[in-house]
């Protein structure tokens, strides 16, 4: 892969500037230590590049400037930098603590005084006395995963709203440091359940870029098979639990149904009902059979699946809860760093699969599915299309699939480094690997969809009602597993 540019600190704003008016748009901001000595790496999309522009910028003295107030997506990226390696930000408009508990020494760098000595609490001071206060969870009621969320509330009308995750923050990052990099994809896919074969797939891309190796064409392909599986899967239980937000219940059965029949699918056809076990640096572990009838289990499940879907389609008591719940504008989707169906529910024509390309789907055409409207509806809507390009996409693969090797021998040289990316089904998912000098991994990033998600997530929150939240939080589809790496 080519090498990161260079940028002076003082430059930093001009170049981003320049590089948003010229269409393009930031991924994320991550550090790192080669040697010791800190570094920003900064990673951004142009139109009409199939890779990423990537920059390193050295702090001074400790310290930086924040690009938040350019581009307003890297808030949260360089928070989470302050609270990891100890980094100032000067000029942040939320200069407060987002991953770790207040007082916490930054782990990436033990030796650096703390800033996390701020309020963690951001919300506002209300005297209005109709106006109460209510702090829900980090234990929630159900089998969810743990975050605490903040209301503000009037009757049922929500004044503010503030999601406060990573109770669970498992340093899954610093847990790669020393791995080999052939075993770091066991970890990278366990960062989320069900998201295993994207995680794994986006790792084993970086690290087949920092080893320049190419992999074999049936593994290039039966990696878009399993990835759109595991796209499959995830939205289908989507369907369901949307469903269930609106207290549809039979609607919430069987979409949950669908998803499970879609698992027997993937226990079937690999061994692991979540996909797990099979990319790696250079290719695959093993390779699949899939026979006639695994054509005709994706035949019958779509067939279950067009049924299903017209019946939401015809449930009014399902919709009137969809339409006009939590739009999210174009604009502030752009800006907060909105990613997969949620961006491209507000009109963002995005994705990965296409403007990347990415294992075969250069031979493999996806075409994105984009709504305008910004609610839930719409974000119900795109994923509903999603299944249907998800299951054409498997039977093009069907098609074009040949007998041939799966794997070669790929190994990242010593100081070596690769960024790797997917399509998850939630969004865009990076991970950034650094090699040392003893042949292991020395640093890896990892951008989750669900945390850029839910960057945006608090925008459609604000002046809607109590009533509506759950439904809303469904709709954008986010893990907090995915933010608490």
């Amino acid at each position: 892969m080519s090498a990161a540019e260079p940028i002076a600190l003082a430059d930093l704003t001009t170049r981003a500037r320049a590089l948003l008016e010229g269409g393009g748009r930031f991924q994320m901001v991550y550090a790192w230590q080669p040697e010791g000595t800190p570094e920003l790496r900064y990673v951004a999309a142009q139109p009409g590049a199939p890779g990423f522009v990537q920059w390193r910028v050295a702090p001074e003295n400790g310290r930086a400037v924040s690009l938040a107030p350019v581009s307003p997506l890297l808030g949260w990226y360089e928070r989470e930098v302050a609270d990891l390696f100890g980094i100032a930000f000067d000029g942040h408009p939320e200069p407060l603590p987002l991953v770790l508990p207040e007082g916490t020494p930054p782990p990436f760098a033990p030796d650096r005084p703390s800033l996390n000595t701020a309020e963690t609490d951001p919300l506002p001071a209300l005297d209005a006395p109709e106006v109460q206060r209510l702090p829900w969870g980090p234990v929630r009621a159900g089998v969810v995963e743990s975050g605490e969320f903040v209301f503000y509330y009037s009757g049922e009308h929500i004044v503010h709203y503030s999601p406060q995750l990573f109770f669970k923050h498992r340093g899954i990052e610093q847990r790669f440091e020393g791995m080999t990099t052939d075993a770091g994809v066991v970890l990278a896919e366990r960062v989320s359940g069900v998201g295993s074969f994207s995680d794994a797939l986006a790792y084993a891309q970086a690290v087949e870029a920092a080893a320049g190796c190419a992999v074999p064409e049936r593994a290039r392909l039966l990696r878009v098979l399993f990835a759109e599986l595991e796209r499959l899967y995830n939205h289908l239980y989507y369907l369901g639990h949307l469903a269930d937000t609106t207290t549809l219940k039979v609607g919430h059965a069987e979409g949950v149904l669908l998803a499970e029949r879609a698992k027997q699918i993937n226990a079937r056809l690999t061994g692991s009902r979540f996909l797990r076990g099979l990319a790696t640096p250079g290719g695959l572990r093993r390779d699949v059979a899939t026979g006639q009838w695994f054509g005709a289990e994706l035949a019958r499940l779509s067939k279950h699946i067009r049924r299903y879907v017209a019946l939401l389609a015809r449930s009014n008591s399902y919709l009137d809860r969809l339409v006009t719940t939590g739009p999210l504008d174009r604009r502030t989707a752009f800006d907060q760093g909105a990613t997969g169906p949620v961006e491209r529910a507000s009109g963002l024509d995005r994705d990965l699969r296409r403007d990347h390309a990415y294992a075969g789907y250069d031979r493999i055409a996806v075409t994105p599915q984009i709504e305008q409207a910004g609610d839930a509806q719409a974000r119900a809507q795109v994923r509903t299309r999603e299944i249907r390009e998800s299951i054409t996409a498997i039977r093009h693969v069907l098609d074009h699939l040949e007998p041939g090797p799966i794997r070669v021998e790929c190994v990242a040289p010593p100081g070596s480094e690769g960024l790797g990316w997917a399509e998850n089904p939630r969004g865009s998912l990076f991970y950034a690997v650094h090699v040392g000098g003893d042949g292991r991994l020395a640093r890896v990033k990892i951008k989750s969809p669900s945390f850029s998600n839910w960057r945006a997530f608090p925008y459609t929150i604000h002046e809607t009602n109590m009533m509506d939240y759950a439904i809303n939080e469904a709709s954008f589809g986010m893990t907090i597993a995915g933010c608490d790496r």
